[in-house]
């Protein structure tokens, strides 16, 4: 059953311009066909009453689903656009909360003066992610922050992901997490970070962490930590 998420709780949800076109034009939905739709985080069984101007849906009940994000945010380097769409899509399939696009000197992509246009269009990713994936939220695109601004962020766990031999490893670190901590995992872009940007994280709390003898690229690094928070807190 397709699900769609609407801000107005009431018995009849009127849903947006883009879900009523693609119900109507793409899932060529009718009047009287059910639906999902989260409201508020919570989950309800809906039936379309009415198809134009947009889709409007009558509240049927409420079902029990106990899904969950992590409580984990994921600060990623600006890369290219393709890559960048990668990880918020598989990023929100495996749970996390809020994504922070983060200016490096080494980042390809520059953001200045299209920063709301980008943020805008990967809320779209986010949201439409979350819909097949079957959440009950949608993850914040937050706006783009620098390294100084990331550094003052505050969180139980601030993961970097390096290639340094002498990091400790994510097993390590990861091993006690429970589900109420808050972590950030940051992920450097093609280039990697410089050594000084390493170095600033670093002295500011951040935990310098390898992902094995692998070198990953930056669209797996925090897919690979994200899988292996899923499989700790699968208790």
């Amino acid at each position: 059953m397709q699900r769609y998420f609407c801000n107005q709780d009431s018995d009849l949800f009127t849903l947006s311009r883009d879900d009523s076109y693609h119900i109507t034009k793409v899932m060529r939905y009718n009047i009287g066909t059910k639906i999902e739709i989260v409201c508020n985080n919570t989950l309800y069984l809906s039936e379309i009453t009415s198809l134009t101007p947009f889709v409007v849906a009558k509240k049927i009940a409420s079902i029990d689903n106990d899904s969950k994000s992590l409580n984990v945010t994921i600060a990623q380097s600006l890369v290219k656009e393709q890559k960048m769409d990668y990880i918020l899509q598989k990023g929100t399939e495996l749970g996390v909360k809020e994504f922070i696009p983060l200016i490096t000197t080494r980042s390809v992509v520059k953001i200045e003066n299209k920063e709301d246009k980008k943020i805008n269009r990967w809320n779209l990713i986010v949201k439409e992610a979350s819909e097949q994936s079957k959440r009950l939220d949608i993850p914040l695109v937050n706006k783009a922050h620098n390294i100084k601004e990331l550094s003052l962020l505050d969180y139980d766990y601030k993961i970097l992901c390096t290639v340094n031999e002498l990091s400790k490893s994510i097993k390590t670190v990861l091993s006690n997490i429970q589900e109420s901590d808050r972590i950030l995992i940051v992920v450097g872009p093609e280039g990697g970070f410089t050594k000084e940007e390493e170095d600033y994280l670093i002295s500011n709390g951040f935990i310098s962490v390898s992902l094995g003898s692998r070198v990953l690229r930056t669209e797996t690094a925090s897919l690979f930590v994200l899988s292996i928070i899923n499989y700790i807190l699968m208790r």
